[in-house]
């Protein structure tokens, strides 16, 4: 890290971090509505394959001019491809899986992610399971039942395809992170291990591509603003104030604002999408949240401190 950045480094979270953290979930629980438009217009794998190479050239572009080395000879290649690989897996699974299931129920279900790793970490990491975090594995549980069990919220007889790819993206999503807290990856700049997961999971995609039919489907203009959307904005935006965030605050103040994220995704999936939203919803919804809520609130008294 910089001197600079050593030289501003907070404390605390403050009023400008909760600003800053409203706007990336935000964006972040905007990402499922955008890939559902994308699919309108291009394949889900098109999707995944563009989004990953355009975020891939931006993030190469900030290295180079924060002056990051992405070459060095770190003994992080071969975990390097594998996180590669499983986040290349994890998205195919959320954008084919959105062509069956809705954004609310999507969001939901990649979002247990963190469950998941509670659970792995038990086991391969030796992290102790405590009483609180049980309670939020149980509070998740139930709101994963609830999800299954609502039928207003499912687009069609298929959309139980859709739940299960979602489901396994989140599993692979926390198969991610365990492999990285395994490994060298833990210690590498955020930016090269992201290169890692976005160069890997755009080839992964072009080697599927001839299996998920017509790239384009219908080119439309919004769609196309959609896909945008998410290979310079999300990827290539969010992702690097995410970094410089990190850089200067507290990671457990920060990671306390992860609970934004499905709430904005069930509630922008209604909104811009029209998708229908019952109790049953809501309430897996505020089970799921809350579960979140307890696996990543902080044992200290004070963020920051």
């Amino acid at each position: 890290m910089s001197t600079a950045a050593v030289l501003d480094r907070r404390e605390a979270i403050d009023s400008f971090a909760v600003a800053v953290m409203i706007c990336l979930t935000l964006s972040w629980g905007m990402n499922g509505v955008a890939a559902k438009l994308t699919n309108t217009g291009y394949s889900p794998l098109f999707l995944a394959m563009v989004r990953s190479a355009i975020g891939c050239a931006l993030v190469v572009l900030w290295s180079r001019w924060r002056g990051i080395r992405l070459l060095e000879r770190d003994g992080t290649l071969v975990p390097g491809l594998v996180v590669g690989l499983l986040f290349g897996v994890e998205f195919m699974l959320i954008f084919v899986g959105l062509d069956y299931t809705s954004v609310t129920r999507s969001t939901l279900l990649v979002n247990t992610m963190p469950f998941w790793v509670l659970v792995a970490g038990h086991f391969l990491l030796g992290e102790r399971i405590t009483v609180r975090k049980t309670a939020g594995l149980l509070l998740a549980f139930a709101g994963l039942v609830l999800v299954f069990s609502d039928r207003l919220s499912q687009p069609g007889p298929d959309a139980l395809v859709g739940d299960v790819m979602s489901l396994a993206a989140g599993l692979a999503w926390a198969a991610t992170s365990i492999v990285i807290r395994r490994t060298r990856l833990a210690a590498v700049a955020a930016e090269k291990l992201l290169v890692y997961q976005l160069a890997v999971a755009a080839l992964l995609a072009a080697v599927f591509l001839p299996l998920g039919g017509p790239p384009i489907r219908d080119g439309n203009a919004l769609a196309t603003g959609a896909l945008l959307f998410q290979a310079t904005y999300i990827v290539g935006v969010t992702y690097v104030i995410w970094f410089w965030m990190v850089q200067r605050y507290p990671a457990t103040g920060l990671a306390s604002f992860t609970v934004l994220t499905p709430i904005f995704g069930v509630l922008l999936g209604w909104l811009l999408l029209g998708e229908p939203l019952g109790m049953t919803i809501f309430l897996a919804m505020a089970l799921i949240v809350a579960g979140l809520a307890l696996v990543n609130r902080s044992p200290r008294k004070a963020l920051g401190q």
